[in-house]
């Protein structure tokens, strides 16, 4: 059983003491995902690894394929999702080289994003008003204390759709709007992970002040790219001072966020609709559910 799903860039599955290191292809109705899944054995605790872009970076992030990805997580059997993401900073006291674990998000994404499971005859509204776990946020920033990280625990994640980075007029609105920092990905996945009854938690790696800091020069790939290679380690040891904790037994709301959501008349909902989404849906249509 893999309880524990890591998305981000490629070289995060590359942990040193990461053992039993396999290459796993899922299928999923909604297509491929990003990349054939890495499974490996950290301290004991089994977790599976996914490339979001794909490794070598190759989908911009309206191209991620975000339902197959989660799917293909949900089927493997994990539990919880960890995401390894870059992000500006909208706030000074946010430099470069922190770690925010983020507990909302505002969307600024163009619509064009699918973002959920359902339709096809059956409709779903999960609640979203704490849209990443708690206890899993909670587990993310006491690991980020153990490593040492300097770390912002709660924040507003902006999500806008990229590949552009901001305007500097809108990193001044996003400010205003009290955001924290500013991503291209995670609102997707936290969605999508909600969804699946998946709990959602994101260590943000901030890498610059976008473009609103005039102190500060504008953000360039380079300059990220810089940061990221330095926070790659501290990211591992996020994820390796977290994996136990985070392996426990979950006593969070998110195993049952379709129990109530789900309005649909369960006799009208078509039988292939059901079997598409089988690993989301099966235990709210067994008999007698």
């Amino acid at each position: 059983m893999i309880s524990i799903g890591v998305i981000g860039g490629s070289g995060l599955y590359e942990m040193e003491g990461l053992e039993q290191v396999e290459e796993v292809a899922v299928s999923t109705p909604f297509g491929d995902p990003s990349d054939p899944y890495i499974t490996g054995v950290l301290d004991g605790v089994r977790l599976v690894f996914l490339p979001r872009h794909g490794r070598g970076h190759r989908y911009l992030p309206s191209e991620v394929n975000y339902r197959a990805n989660i799917f293909g997580m949900k089927t493997l059997g994990v539990e919880r999702i960890i995401s390894v993401s870059a992000v500006g900073s909208l706030k000074e006291a946010i430099a470069p080289g922190h770690i925010v674990i983020p507990d909302q998000f505002i969307d600024r994404t163009k619509g064009i994003r699918k973002d959920t499971f359902f339709g096809d005859g059956i409709v779903a509204h999960v609640m979203f008003a704490d849209p990443v776990c708690g206890c899993l946020s909670e587990t993310l920033y006491q690991a980020a204390q153990t490593a040492g990280a300097v770390t912002h625990r709660g924040g507003t994640y902006i999500c806008m759709e990229g590949p552009a980075f901001s305007t500097r007029a809108e990193s001044f609105m996003y400010r205003q709007l009290g955001g924290d920092i500013i991503g291209m990905t995670n609102l997707t996945e936290a969605k999508l992970a909600r969804e699946a009854e998946i709990c959602y938690g994101t260590i943000a790696l901030s890498t610059d002040y976008d473009c609103w800091h005039d102190a500060h020069d504008d953000v360039t790939v380079e300059a990220i790219l810089e940061i990221i290679h330095k926070n790659v380690t501290m990211a591992k040891n996020i994820i390796r001072h977290a994996a136990a904790p985070a392996a426990a037994k979950r006593g969070c709301c998110c195993a049952a966020t379709l129990q109530n959501a789900i309005i649909s008349d369960r006799a009208r909902v078509p039988a292939e609709t059901v079997a598409k989404l089988g690993p989301i849906v099966s235990k709210y249509f067994a008999q007698g559910a």
